[in-house]
């Protein structure tokens, strides 16, 4: 990715926070982290996202090198059912993540999927996608896309798999030190389609917050963005901020979401924003096209803009580490890219 001076009339004046004055804005970070399609370690130091190029002799350091103390997966928006030509075949593209997970050097723990299991919430869609995802081996944690609610108000998905959750399917759980809070804001969508938490599920969360230690590591996961990614389309929570308000005494939080199928990030104070890649087919980068939805690319660049993502925590340090791997990937890749910023 070429680096934009600021006298370059392609950089439509747009500098901000070009903390490395090295040229690169924001928008070329999230253009650069959407669509790179590579790996990027990405780490919380002080409430600032570093993001480091992966070179690539980390590939083999980090297949002798235990990552950490806790390790997991995100999956997201894996759309079983889709069969547009966007992707006429999710069942492979999910089968493919399935064996990336499968090959990592260091297994996960688990795997957090943030939504949009299905695309008509049928269950044969939701077993095809158990049915898949059992090839791992692993505990899966799940809460809902707008998709896996669209005919029962949530009902088939809380029976899946949120037996033990509250309200709509919210739930918290922890792991060697980190709490998990999985949140449900695909109910009661509000205009143009930004997701909502609701008064109930935020009273709970800010109860389910209130006892832990301020040096306890947050990792929030949900469907919708909890920033305001692009409003226009959606792509993000009416009331996130209410939620985000019960957070900042902790030092690190981590919040994970799906929806929108494509990688980017943002840090706010103490609040590390990330979205993942969707395992069943792309969406335009935010304002570039008619609206979201699905997009077509030609057949052999699919794979490199669908993937998972790797979560490293390690005890003792005020750190996660975030890596993105495309499907098309077989090893951890270099990016052109390395810089941080923090969005006004």
């Amino acid at each position: 990715m070429a680096k934009k001076k600021l006298s370059d009339p392609n950089a439509n004046g747009f500098i901000e926070h070009d903390h490395n004055n090295d040229g690169i804005d924001r928008r070329g970070f999230l253009k650069c982290m959407a669509w790179a399609g590579t790996g990027a370690l990405c780490v919380i130091e002080g409430g600032v996202l570093k993001s480091h190029a992966l070179a690539s002799q980390m590939g083999s350091e980090m297949k002798s090198h235990k990552m950490g103390e806790l390790s997991f997966v995100q999956i997201s928006d894996s759309h079983m059912g889709f069969n547009k030509p966007a992707n006429p075949d999710v069942i492979a593209t999910l089968q493919a993540a399935v064996d990336k997970i499968n090959a990592l050097p260091e297994q996960p723990e688990f795997i957090l999927h943030t939504g949009d299991i299905s695309h008509l919430s049928k269950p044969s869609e939701f077993d095809n996608v158990d049915q898949i995802l059992k090839a791992t081996n692993k505990e899966i944690f799940f809460v809902p896309g707008e998709h896996d609610v669209l005919n029962d108000e949530g009902v088939m998905f809380r029976e899946r798999y949120g037996k033990n959750s509250k309200g709509q399917g919210w739930y918290s759980f922890d792991k060697n030190g980190v709490h998990f809070v999985g949140l449900v804001n695909v109910m009661n969508l509000k205009a143009g389609g930004l997701g909502t938490l609701g008064n109930e599920q935020l009273e709970w969360l800010e109860g389910d917050v209130k006892h832990l230690k301020s040096s306890t590591p947050i990792v929030v996961f949900a469907h919708i963005p909890l920033w305001s990614v692009y409003p226009q389309w959606g792509w993000g929570t009416d009331d996130s901020g209410q939620a985000l308000s019960y957070l900042k005494k902790f030092g690190s939080v981590t919040v994970l979401n799906g929806h929108i199928h494509q990688t980017m990030q943002k840090v706010e104070g103490n609040v590390t924003f990330h979205t993942a890649f969707s395992t069943a087919f792309p969406q335009p980068a935010p304002g570039q096209g008619e609206g979201p939805g699905p997009m077509k690319v030609p057949a052999e660049q699919l794979r490199s803009i669908l993937g998972i993502t790797d979560v490293n925590y390690v005890q003792g340090r005020h750190a996660l580490a975030v890596v993105d791997s495309s499907l098309a990937q077989e090893h951890w890749s270099s990016l052109v890219f390395q810089n941080h910023y923090t969005e006004k």
